[in-house]
């Protein structure tokens, strides 16, 4: 029987599509060099933080060696509804959203349509014009000493700032009301605090990096990153906004209440169970523990996932070591580098994880990627301040005391 071609593409695609990738195989703690008791501390720990009424809830988990050997959820997603954690829970993980832009961006380089020394302003021209302020506290500008090029919006060494700061809100610099392309008009409109690869200030760089996947691949910046990376690592709940039936399994954020406990904390106008005009490649998307243990993954495989690859291994080694300059490093305080992965890089020699990177998310999310060990550990709460009492560095340390092979 002859089957026609267009037959065969719609079979091929109708299979692409049912096809999944391999879930991340379970373990046993002791399986994969881990203690059970140690581990047991950490669940503990989170436990005695939802009691107190510090956190209401969280989901953390532990990989090694490509295993997951620990996934807890405690606690609740809403105290309201009294609605559980449970490993599906949705959370707002902000600036961990740029690792994925990154990745997104370097997906591109590696296809030749841009160098990391390119000026930005040779794909948009709106940053033909940008200025710099002559004092930072004054409104003087001037011409900078140099163009702002890619590398320097991966590294946050461009100039630009941060969403929350004085400048940016009075200029009202970014809004999740508005689209890309106003966000561009906006951004270059406020002067830059210093000259492009003077200092490291962490910026809203990693969205204008979204702007540029757009001009670089011809797509909306969405459909490149669920297309080319989330769809192909099976990260299903990773989106920019929670649809309604997702939504009963979105985490409220809470914040501290002056009569003691926890009360939900609104962080934006435009809530995430609202589909946005911004898509931002710095905060935008929300995920759930396992999809975001299976980003994790793949960079620390080098690149690949489940017989998927999205990167070249020698491009993720170079993304996930220190990039900045000695001046910039020894301003930043010399032991915690930054990678164009737009992670932090443990680079003190004394420390038993040199090498480890990782970054957070303003509303309590954290991940560290640990490749001499092969350990991957998540932490996500949804917690204004991101970090209540130290909670962070407390799981952290009960994780690495759970390690008894090397």
């Amino acid at each position: 029987m002859r089957i026609s071609l267009p037959t065969l593409l719609v079979v091929g695609s109708l299979t692409l599509v049912a096809a999944e990738p391999a879930p991340m195989p379970r373990a046993t703690p002791d399986s994969v060099g881990l203690s059970a008791e140690h581990l047991q501390l950490a669940t503990a720990l989170l436990r005695q933080y939802v009691s107190d009424h510090k956190i209401a809830g969280a989901v953390a988990a532990v990989a090694r060696k490509g295993k997951i050997a620990y996934l807890e959820p405690v606690g609740w997603q809403d105290l309201q509804t009294r609605a559980p954690m449970s490993e599906r829970t949705l959370f707002r993980i902000y600036s961990m959203t740029k690792s994925v832009t990154a990745v997104a961006v370097m997906m591109l380089h590696e296809e030749g349509r841009f160098l990391l020394t390119d000026p930005v302003a040779k794909y948009l021209p709106e940053f033909a014009n940008v200025a710099v302020l002559v004092d930072p506290q004054g409104t003087a500008t001037r011409k900078p000493s140099r163009s702002i090029t890619i590398a320097d919006l991966l590294l946050h060494t461009s100039g630009l700032s941060h969403r929350t700061s004085d400048l940016y809100q009075r200029e009202q610099v970014r809004s999740r009301s508005i689209a890309l392309p106003q966000f561009i008009a906006n951004i270059v409109r406020a002067p830059l605090m210093e000259d492009p690869g003077t200092r490291y200030r962490y910026s809203e760089g990693t969205t204008v990096l979204g702007r540029l996947v757009e001009v670089w691949s011809g797509q909306p910046f969405d459909v490149f990153l669920r297309d080319r990376v989330l769809a192909p690592l099976g990260m299903a709940d990773t989106t920019f906004w929670v649809a309604p039936d997702a939504a009963p399994r979105f985490a409220t954020v809470y914040s501290p209440a002056p009569s003691g406990g926890v009360r939900p904390f609104q962080v934006e106008e435009v809530p995430f169970t609202q589909k946005p005009s911004l898509v931002e490649g710095a905060v935008g998307l929300v995920s759930t523990v396992p999809n975001y243990l299976r980003f994790c993954q793949m960079l620390l495989n080098q690149g690949e996932l489940s017989g998927v690859r999205l990167l070249k291994a020698k491009t993720v080694e170079m993304m996930t070591v220190n990039s900045l300059s000695p001046g910039i490093l020894k301003q930043r305080g010399g032991a915690m580098g930054w990678g164009l992965a737009n992670v932090n890089v443990q680079m003190n020699p004394a420390s038993p994880s040199v090498g480890e990177y990782g970054w957070d998310g303003t509303a309590g999310t954290i991940f560290w990627v640990d490749p001499s060990r092969e350990l991957i550990t998540i932490l996500m709460t949804q917690s204004v301040p991101a970090n209540p009492d130290g909670i962070r560095q407390k799981f952290k340390a009960l994780i690495d005391q759970s390690l008894v092979t090397p």
